[in-house]
């Protein structure tokens, strides 16, 4: 019915060094320049051509329509030397009819600017803007009389079920650039079964004994097709999945899913990956996923921007709850008003069929740099407004940064609200957090609060047997961690927490501790090699799967006599075994399993916990392995990390 030609391969890029190359997209000119620091990654505008035939189609009965995936941050679309479309924001789909441009031989160019201006979003963060053509870009081909395809990028449909009794009644809304037009609407469900059709541009159909979407434990999909019919024949055809599920956030009792108390706890994510930028494949979001589901996370916030739908399709079908948000964020900018709004009506229209999506987000830490509150305060009114007139089934949230008190009146125009507090590492004090998630419910105890960032720096070549605040060890990111999920046990009522972040990733404006242009606050390293001890510790907490990890296991060479052998696991016991030899047996606490060993030599160290097994060899030295050497402008009250 529809068809769709991938337009990914051999394009013509004019970048920054001047010189012309042939690439392919997905693509970014700043996968290096944006990853090593000095914050000095090249930001202009770079020019992308390509040169295809004319697809197979009939102009007298088809339309064609140019898609693009994500351009970041602004495009400019030609085709054969006119004008096409012109669109801002990086992070999102946009469409142009070009049935009339198309000729035997089309000369297509796209000008792509991530430069510095003050109207487009994001200008200001700590992460890397990549310039490129870094989605797919696709000819669609579809009859004259077709679903909308012209409408924010969106897919033409809108589904809202609602839980009904033991059945649902689900809403399905459609849109066709034809006056009087008639569709024909099917749902079936996982297996195809027929469940309910109808007719019209808007019916709402019935399920009876409804299988609910319910997270993690069964994120059961239904599927809306719709079928346009012209003189008694179909002429185009879509569909989308949908999950029927009920959930409310509680100030007193946190999330509630399908009726159950649901806690949320979870990670957020980037999508950048060493050398490849925002340039990634399907199997680089499929990576990420299963990262995500071995760590037993059941809550993924989507920071800061639109993410790939693909990976929206992926949270739905293994039962994710999404907070999605634009990158309104760190510096409200009086002349991007217009630019919140188009990339807010983007993020609803092309999303709202998401079961996994829970909460809208306005905006992020945009208290850091602001200078005209007034105008930033009108700009989140007016954002909230729109969710909410696009979308009456879901909340509003946003991310407030640390400095933002709680009587702050930017945390209190959504219908949710979160902190981004990194008390225990930016500050010292873990105990401060306790403290200040007490007093946020104690003044406001009908306001759902969510931690939506904490975390610490850890690199996987920096050690210590004594880990402090900001030393980016390893050993310290995992005892903040460690600190972290039990507070949140102190403190049941919070709608959602979310760790920064799952993946290590690039921002080039960073110089100061760590490698310079990233954040390691990842629970795995920007290349997705490495899982730190850290992911093995949410692992134990969250995950059913079994395992046992020995922590430190990157810590080879250690000075003292006698060492601290940590172990994750979600096993009730723990046996330790050193050069074969039983050192002892524990039953831990909190997924914590200590042992105290006498080092001499080289060890090679055994963990067993039922049928798990790990190991791993350590050793004590008396020469400071430079590896393990703290970096020039981190703690230099330390001498051996």
């Amino acid at each position: 019915m529809r068809e769709s030609i991938c337009l990914n391969r051999e394009w013509s890029f004019l970048g920054p060094t001047g010189a012309v190359e042939t690439v392919d997209v997905p693509h970014t000119w700043n996968n290096v320049d944006g990853q090593d620091g000095g914050n000095d990654y090249w930001r202009g505008t770079c020019t992308y051509q390509k040169r295809f035939p004319l697809p197979p189609f009939d102009p007298n009965t088809q339309a064609v329509y140019l898609e693009f995936q994500g351009v970041n941050a602004t495009a400019d679309v030609k085709l054969n030397g006119q004008s096409v479309i012109h669109h801002d924001g990086g992070y999102s789909t946009f469409r142009a009819e070009v049935t009339s441009l198309l000729r035997e031989e089309n000369h297509l160019e796209v000008k792509v600017d991530n430069s510095v201006n003050d109207r487009v979003y994001p200008q200001k963060a700590d992460f890397t803007f990549y310039g490129g053509i870094y989605r797919d870009v696709k000819l669609l081909i579809v009859h004259k009389t077709h679903f909308d395809l012209d409408h924010f990028g969106g897919p033409g449909l809108r589904i809202t079920p609602k839980v009904d009794g033991t059945g649902a009644k689900v809403r399905v809304e459609s849109w066709t650039n034809t006056e009087k037009p008639q569709v024909a609407v099917t749902l079936t469900d996982a297996q195809g079964n027929v469940v309910a059709e109808g007719e019209g541009t808007d019916v709402t159909l019935m399920i009876r004994d409804v299988h609910l979407w319910d997270g993690l434990d069964d994120p059961y999909l239904y599927t809306a097709t719709l079928r346009l019919l012209e003189d008694g024949k179909v002429v185009d055809e879509i569909s989308s999945p949908f999950g029927v599920r009920t959930f409310r956030m509680d100030p007193k009792e946190g999330f509630f899913l399908n009726g159950r108390r649901y806690p949320l706890h979870g990670v957020s994510r980037h999508q950048d990956r060493k050398g490849l930028g925002n340039a990634l494949t399907r199997e680089h979001h499929d990576e990420d996923m299963a990262l995500i589901r071995e760590i037993g996370a059941n809550t993924i916030r989507l920071a800061h921007y639109q993410h790939d739908q693909y990976f929206y399709d992926l949270c739905d079908k293994y039962g994710m709850i999404v907070w999605a948000e634009i990158p309104y964020i760190s510096e409200h900018l009086p002349n991007g008003r217009e630019n919140t709004i188009s990339q807010m009506k983007e993020l609803i229209t092309q999303n709202y069929n998401h079961p996994s999506i829970v909460t809208w987000g306005l905006s992020n830490e945009i208290t850091i740099s602001t200078r005209k509150k007034a105008d930033m305060l009108d700009n989140h009114r007016v954002l909230n407004d729109l969710c909410h007139q696009m979308d009456d089934t879901r909340p509003t949230t946003l991310a407030c940064y640390a400095v933002c008190g709680p009587f702050n009146r930017s945390a209190h125009i959504s219908d949710l609200v979160s902190w981004n507090l990194y008390l225990g590492w930016y500050i010292p004090g873990l105990f401060l957090n306790d403290l200040w998630i007490s007093f946020f419910h104690l003044v406001f105890p009908k306001r759902c609060l969510g931690y939506s960032e904490y975390g610490a720096e850890g690199m996987p070549n920096l050690h210590s047997s004594k880990p402090r605040r900001e030393d980016h060890t390893e050993e310290y990111q995992a005892h903040y961690h460690e600190y972290m999920l039990k507070c949140f046990q102190r403190h049941p009522y919070l709608w959602a927490t979310h760790v920064w972040n799952m993946f290590d990733f690039a921002a080039d404006a960073r110089d100061q501790g760590g490698e310079p242009g990233m954040n390691h606050k990842g629970l795995v390293t920007f290349d997705r090699k490495i899982k730190k001890d850290s992911f093995y510790l949410y692992k134990a907490h969250w995950s059913k799967e079994p395992f046992v990890h020995i922590c430190s296991r990157r810590y080879v060479d250690r000075p003292e006599s006698s060492t601290t052998v940590k172990i994750y696991s979600n096993q009730p016991k723990v046996a330790l075994y050193a050069n074969g030899a039983l050192v002892g047996e524990s039953g831990g606490k909190d997924h914590i399993f200590t042992f105290q060993l006498p080092l001499s030599g080289e060890v090679r160290l055994e963990a067993v916990a039922g049928d798990c097994r790990d190991s791993c060899s350590i050793r004590r030295v008396t020469t400071p392995n430079p590896a393990y050497q703290l970096r020039k402008g981190m703690n230099k009250s330390q001498n051996w990390v």
